[in-house]
């Protein structure tokens, strides 16, 4: 990142190392760096100052980060795609575009939306829409342009049927894009209600909405849940990065011992990692507890009961991450998604986050109180039984049920799953975080803080109401939650309700008792108990002693492009969290299309296709329209990179017509002669190109020539070009060389022609700049991404 940071400006910079996130400030920011470029006319620019290179380099750069993509490489899905690139091209392009709408528009991408890209690279626009959206990446979500059903325009079409299992975040967001995409989706869901491990209830008289499950939107930076938030306008609450800490007897914890012990935990966790990569294969069998209570001990730190106890507090605290308990947690990998991990604030929702779920289902087929127990799978489709005996059948199933129930073997698959994905399932964690929620008449806190934490005396216990989550701001009520993590959440389970209220308000009481503050009772309260919920046995996964990152992929697999598997715990790159699961949705939807159109041989992508490649052709109308060079029936346009140089590499289109001939009826003559063969009619004349790849060197000797028929003499013979053109027919999808090939014919060195159904793109093997990256950032940058 450093080496990265030295290519960009100082306002990019300052911007990334913000710890602070404000998604007003990426407005700002591309607003500032597009200026008035809304109102211009776009034009093919030859050639960039070094100053706009460097603008332009960093608002692509901010672009990509602002949604979570790299911006110095391709994602893996897309260098299939484009085979020729290097696997790390070049960091640095320049560029002219403009902006139809402001930055985080809540508007649908389309492919004519995206005029404004630099021309050179405008062949990779409906390449990379059609990765984007896909993928999931653009054009998903829950706002009126994104409805759950086909484009209007999109063909009628004998769509294959997919059965969801769980109306989760994955679950839904799956059905709601494969609906979009075309196919018939039924959803399963087991409970009576949807979102599964994402539940917001309302207690006080249905005045207060309260989190008991997932409730934390962590890290609001390229997060897709602050995609469906923005799009329909709910506001978002920082939770605030104060949090005291106070003692199991109400005492405030001393700032200085805090901030001691705070630096003594994060040191522990260096040197863990540090300790790891001493160990290297040794480490997978060794726990984190284990590696950080040998280096407390060898480093003799946290000696005392009050050092201990506040250590403790933040132990606990890295269990709540996690959902489990230390002495589980791999050394080796615990940690391997920190590398994905979404940057900017942790945020609640106003209203809770039920309101994403329900707009998820908006217009989604759902049965609830459908417990799956079989899932049937094999060359014919798959056939799911629910609890009762009721029998579902489609071409293909999504499997979204939680890790703890795949643990459980409590639906039975028919044949039993891959022996790789069932040891996957059992190697990994899946841990507790329990709660118990309180609605009290008034706010009797202090009202400028969301968090406060709390120790406790027992190690066994440290994870016990060790911190409490204050939700008056979002929830319309005075909700105050308490966490119970570790091995606490586990001893929770068995705890009375009573029991368990009664020692959460003996702490608060604790605690603002001294301050002469009178802790009231709650008007209701709940707790919850995830770990004896048989629809999920847990709360979210983690990667366990003798695990790793990949097992998340292994869990990701599909079976025969027919049984495919989403879930928090099926992605690497963000497991245990509410963005992590909606993700996996996405993916395994556009899984299920690709092996749809595989299996039915449907129109659906020659549909697409044939958009992209009458967008592509009418941009290659475009940039012959100010040609560099233009001489007779010859035409030139060359890298806008490096137009001063000789070797600037460059396309040549030469026009040619042909006839359009009508064929007549045959001609009746007298006597004994016979009939005449038909005459073709010439009817008009129609216009098609031959294309050539040329330096501008040679553009410049072939300007030199007398006439036409000359410089295709010299191009062919004495250059040795081989021309190619496409038949004007696209609808039929086929291409076409030139009949007039010429012996001897070679390719120029770093150069290819690629001919893509009826359209030839000439295309660097070395470009400057990574072409999908740069079309995708700037797809990004023209409101194709429903971001905020």
């Amino acid at each position: 990142m450093d080496q990265l940071a030295q290519g960009l400006g100082p306002p990019l910079v300052a911007l990334m190392a913000r710890s602070l996130y404000d998604e007003s400030l990426v407005d700002a920011e591309l607003e500032s760096y597009l200026g008035n470029a809304r109102s211009r006319r776009i034009t093919r620019l030859r050639c960039l100052s070094a100053d706009e290179r460097q603008r332009e380099t960093e608002m692509e750069a901010l672009i990509a980060l602002s949604l979570g993509f790299p911006i110095d490489e391709l994602l893996p899905a897309e260098r299939p795609l484009l085979p020729g690139l290097s696997p790390r091209p070049p960091k640095t392009t320049s560029s002219s575009a403009t902006t139809s709408s402001p930055p985080g528009a809540p508007t649908r991408g389309c492919r004519s939306r995206a005029r404004a890209c630099r021309r050179p690279y405008d062949n990779l626009v409906a390449a990379a829409h059609g990765f984007l959206a896909w993928e999931g990446h653009i054009n998903f979500g829950v706002s009126a342009a994104f409805p759950a059903s086909p484009p209007p325009d999109a063909p009628q079409r004998l769509a294959a049927s997919v059965l969801v299992v769980g109306a989760g975040l994955a679950g839904l967001a799956a059905a709601r894009q494969l609906l979009r995409f075309g196919l018939r989706v039924l959803v399963l869901e087991g409970r009576a209600r949807p979102g599964g491990r994402v539940y917001t209830t309302h207690l006080g008289g249905d005045q207060a909405a309260v989190e008991l499950g997932g409730s934390v939107i962590t890290g609001i930076h390229a997060n897709p849940l602050g995609v469906l938030a923005r799009q329909l306008g709910i506001p978002l609450h920082k939770v605030r990065d104060s949090c005291p800490l106070y003692h199991h007897d109400g005492r405030t914890v001393d700032m200085k011992l805090d901030r001691s012990m705070d630096l003594v935990f994060n040191t522990l966790l260096e040197h863990a990692t540090r300790l790891r990569e001493y160990l290297k294969k040794a480490a997978e069998g060794i726990s984190l507890g284990e590696g950080i209570e040998r280096l407390r001990r060898f480093y003799k730190v946290a000696k005392s009961v009050e050092e201990r106890e506040v250590l403790d507090w933040h132990l606990a605290n890295l269990e709540f991450s996690n959902a489990g308990c230390l002495s589980e947690l791999s050394l080796a990998h615990w940690d391997q998604d920190d590398q994905y991990e979404m940057g900017g604030d942790h945020c609640f929702l106003a209203g809770g986050n039920a309101r994403l779920v329900h707009a998820l289902c908006d217009g989604v087929p759902v049965l609830y109180e459908k417990t799956v127990k079989r899932i049937e799978h094999g060359e014919d489709g798959v056939s799911i039984t629910v609890e009762g005996g009721q029998v579902f059948k489609a071409d293909m199933a999504l499997c979204t049920a939680p890790l703890g129930v795949l643990k459980s073997r409590s639906i039975i698959f028919e044949p039993e799953l891959p022996e790789r994905k069932l040891e996957a399932i059992q190697r990994l964690g899946f841990g507790l975080l329990n709660k118990v929620a309180m609605v009290f008449p008034h706010v009797f806190w202090d009202e400028e803080i969301d968090t406060f934490g709390c120790l406790n005396k027992e190690r066994s216990k440290r994870g016990e109401f060790f911190l409490f989550y204050s939700y008056h701001t979002v929830s319309g009520g005075a909700v105050l939650i308490a966490l119970v993590a570790g091995e606490a959440a586990l001893e929770f389970e068995k705890v009375d309700p009573a029991v368990a209220l009664h020692r959460v308000l003996g702490i608060l009481k604790g605690i603002y008792g001294p301050k002469g503050v009178t802790v009231p009772d709650p008007i209701q309260s709940c707790c919850t108990r995830w770990g004896s919920d048989p629809l999920c046995s847990g709360s979210y996964s983690h990667i366990r002693v003798g695990s790793s990152g990949t097992d998340y992929d292994i869990l990701a697999e599909s079976v025969n492009d027919r049984l495919f598997f989403a879930g928090e715990a099926t992605n690497r790159a963000y497991p245990a969290t509410m963005h992590g699961a909606l993700l996996s949705g996405l993916r395994e939807a556009s899984k299920i299309l690709h092996a749809s159109e595989s299996r039915l041989n449907s129109d659906y992508k020659k549909y697409a296709l044939q958009k992209s490649i009458r967008l592509i052709n009418n941009v290659l109308d475009d940039l012959f329209m100010e040609p560099d060079l233009e001489c007779g029936r010859f035409s030139f346009v060359f890298s806008y990179i490096t137009p001063e140089e000789e070797q600037a590499p460059g396309l040549a289109r030469i026009t040619l017509e042909k006839p359009l001939l009508l064929p007549s009826k045959k001609r009746k003559v007298k006597g004994n002669q016979k009939d005449q063969d038909p005459v073709a009619e010439k009817i008009d004349q129609e216009v098609f190109y031959l294309y050539a790849t040329v330096s501008q060197e040679q553009a410049t000797e072939l300007m030199e020539c007398d006439d036409d028929k000359s410089r295709i003499a010299v191009l062919c013979k004495d250059l040795g070009v081989k021309l190619m053109g496409y038949d004007s027919t696209y609808d039929h999808l086929e291409s076409s060389e030139s009949q007039e090939k010429v012996a001897g014919t070679e390719e120029l060195e770093n150069r290819t022609l690629i001919c893509t159904g009826t359209l030839l793109l000439f295309v660097e093997k070395n470009p400057i700049f990574s072409l999908l990256v740069w079309a995708k950032n700037w797809l990004i940058d023209c409101s194709l991404v429903c971001k905020l």
